[in-house]
């Protein structure tokens, strides 16, 4: 019987694997089953740190906000503003309201005395959104940021930004 000699593919597979594991230290990177194992056991890590990575920053962003309410004595606590603006329909997400309470903590003030102001008033119809440009004439050339509107999400149970 004549002598088939192996193709290429299983090669190209080890090869590619090997790329993929060219910075792992040690045997990591060169021994083919080790490779595949940290391959799989890196890729299995990337992704439960995506979850992960979401979840500090949420948290982060929430840390920011609370700070910045007990700083200038808005409110008692992040929950119970966070509450109030979902009440007047006035949420601006997370990620904004904390990178504006970094920046500008002039404009984080009027955007909170405006919730507290509906807050007293009580209307009986749904309020328009803030516009950012009519709240911080100010600070938007100060700290660049943008003539967007602020987005504002009406309550729909913790999938909200």
């Amino acid at each position: 019987m004549t002598r088939i000699r192996r193709g290429y593919i299983a090669r190209r597979r080890r090869t590619k694997i090997r790329l993929f594991a060219s910075t792992f230290r040690g045997a990591h990177s060169r021994l083919t089953r080790t490779t595949f194992q940290q391959k799989m056991r890196a890729l299995v890590s990337a992704h439960r740190d995506r979850g992960r990575q979401k979840r500090n920053f949420r948290r982060l962003w929430i840390t920011r906000i609370n700070a910045g309410i007990r700083e200038n004595d808005l409110y008692n606590s992040y929950n119970r503003s966070i509450h109030d603006m979902y009440k007047r329909k006035r949420l601006i997400n997370r990620k904004m309201l904390a990178q504006i309470a970094v920046l500008s903590m002039n404009s984080f003030y009027e955007i909170y005395s405006r919730i507290i102001d509906d807050y007293r008033v009580a209307p009986k119809y749904p309020v328009a959104p803030i516009r950012v440009a009519s709240l911080y004439d100010v600070t938007l050339e100060e700290y660049n940021i943008h003539d967007y509107d602020i987005p504002f999400f009406y309550h729909k149970g913790r999938n909200t930004p």
